[in-house]
């Protein structure tokens, strides 16, 4: 079997795992879809927004999204990304995430993913590609989950304000200003956010931001540098902040040089 970009020839593959390489353009959108297959998308350079109806995340080359099978989401590219996806066969192994998740990627699962796009599709289970392939789903039942993630909602009157920020997340816009914009007055914009996503309008701008952040700081950018950028005076300022609105410290999620020299980034 030839190798293809188009993830519809991967979710009968007769193997546990199929991992299936492409490019993409800065700006290319993925819509909404699902897949038959449990799905690891992982990009070796360039970051991308994985959502689905109730959530966001801000992927960098450091971390992955796990999707199970038939959940909808949408991907946007955050600069050339150079995907490397994994279709895993539902209850391949035990202890798979059954939701989706935020995946901090070992060197070792990134080099074994790599290993395994470079073998047939349909690899000898019995060789190499078999043990590839065993020892990602391994790595990933182990792999940190992070809670990087931000609830979106679905009222159609928030998700405008909502999709909005996430395009300009700098906006300083109150909940008035943004009012003729939802359809909705600043009173029920508030309850909404409340009820919708669990946060305050402010709570939930400032995990955006964060999200501006972590790219930020995945990018190999120092904290103090990424702090001020964020409108903080001092790094430990930002750090309790960042820890607080996204459940991990800063020093967590940056990328130091050696790995953005061995993966290409």
């Amino acid at each position: 079997m030839l190798r293809s970009t188009d993830p519809v020839d991967y979710q009968t593959v007769p193997r546990p795992v199929a991992a299936m390489a492409k490019a993409f353009p800065d700006g290319f959108h993925i819509s909404r879809h699902h897949h038959q297959r449990d799905q690891l998308i992982w990009s070796v350079s360039g970051t991308m927004r994985v959502r689905t109806d109730e959530e966001a995340w801000l992927v960098p080359p450091d971390r992955a999204v796990w999707v199970p099978a038939y959940q909808d989401h949408a991907i946007d590219m955050r600069g050339e990304a150079a995907m490397r996806t994994l279709y895993v066969r539902p209850g391949a192994v035990g202890g798979l995430p059954d939701q989706p998740t935020v995946l901090e990627m070992s060197t070792l699962l990134r080099a074994l993913i790599l290993a395994l796009v470079v073998e047939p599709v349909l690899y000898d289970e019995a060789g190499r590609g078999g043990a590839i392939a065993a020892l990602i789903l391994s790595e990933i039942t182990v792999a940190p989950r992070l809670p990087l993630v931000l609830p979106m909602p679905r009222d159609a009157r928030l998700q405008r304000v909502c999709a909005a920020l996430l395009e300009n997340p700098s906006s300083d816009l109150t909940l008035d200003g943004w009012s003729e914009q939802a359809g909705a007055s600043a009173r029920t914009l508030a309850r909404l956010f409340e009820r919708e996503v669990g946060l305050s309008f402010a709570a939930w701008r400032q995990r955006v931001r964060f999200h501006g952040a972590l790219e930020a700081l995945s990018d190999g950018g120092p904290i103090g540098v990424v702090a001020r950028r964020f409108g903080y005076r001092s790094p430990s300022a930002f750090s309790a902040a960042f820890r607080k609105a996204m459940g991990v410290a800063p020093s967590a999620v940056a990328r130091d040089d050696g790995q953005r020299r061995q993966f290409g980034a």
